[in-house]
């Protein structure tokens, strides 16, 4: 079993932005293992579902980006799921357009709604799935808060169903095969 998180930012506003790309991963991975339903539970949208005898709890916390780590703390706790068992997929500004990694571990790089994980599990030992979205592009007026509320550009649009793809991928192989192995395999495949 595992808690996997997207993190993104409820509403309209932001469906399309980069900084939303965890939720399109997740919305990908439960749509694959048979589509929910999603409800209301612990600040956030939350389906059960099952891959290959493996249960995925998916979580879309609902709190903003900011204070994502609540709603991650609030379904860790209730379904006993270690920090470990924890995947948080989000945008990652320091990766290229496309390229995703897993790690287990490590710093937040800047990353609010990391760091609000961080700070209500108490540990940075979870796994992340890192999709990069890019830095912005020469001239963009603002710095990279404001370039991961921007929509995609047209361009990376009609690529991104594919790195969508790949990221689901990626938490597949993690359920299959383990962290290791999955790690070699998507952190060798992109980029």
């Amino acid at each position: 079993m595992i808690l996997l998180v997207g993190l993104g930012n409820p509403g309209k506003r932001y469906a399309d932005t980069r900084h939303n790309v965890g939720f399109a991963v997740l919305d990908e991975v439960v749509r694959r293992a048979g589509g929910g339903p999603w409800r209301d539970k612990f600040s956030g949208q939350f389906a059960d579902v099952e891959h290959r005898g493996h249960r995925i709890l998916g979580l879309k916390p609902e709190t903003f980006m900011n204070d994502s780590g609540r709603s991650v703390r609030a379904g860790a706790t209730f379904y006993k799921v270690v920090p470990a068992d924890v995947v948080v997929v989000h945008d990652e500004l320091d990766l290229p357009f496309g390229v995703i990694r897993l790690k287990l571990g490590g710093g937040e790089a800047g990353h609010n709604g990391l760091r609000s994980v961080t700070a209500e599990l108490g540990t940075k030992d979870y796994v992340r799935l890192r999709v990069g979205v890019g830095k912005p592009p020469a001239g963009f007026r603002g710095g990279g808060a404001e370039f991961v509320l921007q929509a995609f550009a047209p361009a990376e649009r009609a690529e991104l169903d594919g790195i969508v793809g790949q990221a689901a991928n990626a938490v597949e192989l993690v359920l299959d095969q383990g962290l290791e192995h999955a790690m070699n395999v998507t952190n060798r495949r992109t980029g």
